[in-house]
């Protein structure tokens, strides 16, 4: 079976990339705390997901709607009726890590494929096959934190599809679980549903050009007036270290997996996972149709694969902080 392409889109029109550029699958989350990239300004009301899946079906692609957030007691009804609004605009399959989620879509929608959110981190086979017995997953995406020897273990003897992140932005906490974001602001990405929110985040710039951003009134970083900068999160800031300002925590950089694309498909993943849906169309589209290509490619030849030069270039081009890493899936660990 040919892995699947699974592409992110924030808005409509990156779903519209996705789909013209060859994804197999679209991932898209509500205007609301149910999803991991709650931004003012991005994912989609009931109207236009309504137009995203129209168009998608229409060309043979499916829509996976994201509710990978973890609800309070208090606000369970909100994630309960975000399945409700899924399963009535005819997605292809909900994407959840809360068991009590997981539980109420199994119970009241069980023809409503359930896919296994990273953010529920489940990196053995006894807690794949809990989440296959107890709640009917189809399809589990498995954390970043994996070695390639891990994931071919873990294909061997898991009892459903796993997919796997193939490239984009990382994350050096628990799959989002952050206590940075937290500690600054009292919003968790993985109960609020977006890291470093953009009502505590402050631009200021100077006369010269230079420009600082604080989160919560705390300095994160400071750029040169030709300096690019990307959003800002505290572990991704650059801070004095015994007189020495750097990224302390961790330099932007994307993931790309592209060269181990032979591994993966001989190992047996299902599905390869894009990151991105805070990024705009252009991003979306130009990844989708590198990935879209390669698939195709090691599909018709995969004996005499290998990545090409121009699509190892156009990913750098668009990867964060314009470089890129294999993560752990170079370790050695088994």
């Amino acid at each position: 079976m040919a892995m699947q392409l699974v592409c992110p889109a924030g808005n409509l029109p990156a779903l519209m990339a996705a789909v013209d550029n060859g994804a197999n699958a679209v991932y898209v989350g509500f205007r609301d705390q149910t999803n991991a990239r709650a931004f003012p300004g991005l994912n989609f009301s009931d109207a236009d997901l309504s137009r995203g899946v129209a168009y998608a079906h229409a060309r043979h692609c499916q829509i996976y709607i994201a509710l990978n957030t973890y609800p309070d007691c208090a606000r369970i009804a909100e994630w309960e009726a975000a399945v409700e609004r899924a399963a009535a605009l005819s997605v292809d399959a909900i994407i959840a890590a809360d068991m009590a989620v997981l539980d109420y879509a199994a119970r009241h929608h069980p023809s409503l494929p359930r896919h296994l959110s990273v953010q529920a981190s489940a990196t053995t086979a006894a807690a794949l096959r809990y989440y296959f017995e107890r709640f009917g997953i189809a399809r589990a995406v498995l954390p970043r934190v994996l070695s390639m020897q891990q994931i071919e273990r873990l294909c061997a003897v898991s009892p459903v599809a796993l997919e796997v992140f193939a490239f984009g932005s990382l994350c050096i906490m628990v799959e989002g679980r952050c206590q940075l974001s937290s500690l600054l602001t009292g919003a968790s990405p993985n109960r609020h549903g977006v890291c470093s929110p953009a009502r505590f985040v402050r631009w200021e710039e100077a006369a010269d050009g230079t420009r600082t951003v604080r989160l919560n009134g705390v300095l994160i970083d400071r750029f040169d007036a030709d300096e690019s900068a990307g959003y800002p999160t505290v572990c991704k800031g650059r801070f004095q270290v015994n007189g020495e300002t750097f990224h302390a925590l961790e330099e932007p950089t994307s993931l790309n997996t592209l060269e181990l694309l032979p591994k993966l498909a001989k190992a047996g993943v299902q599905a390869l996972k894009i990151e991105g849906r805070q990024r705009g169309a252009a991003y979306v589209g130009t990844v989708a149709k590198v990935w879209r290509q390669a698939l195709d490619r090691y599909a018709s030849n995969p004996d005499d694969w290998t990545p090409s030069i121009e699509g190892q270039s156009a990913l750098a081009a668009v990867a964060e902080g314009r470089q890129t890493t294999l993560g752990p899936y170079h370790r050695a660990w088994h």
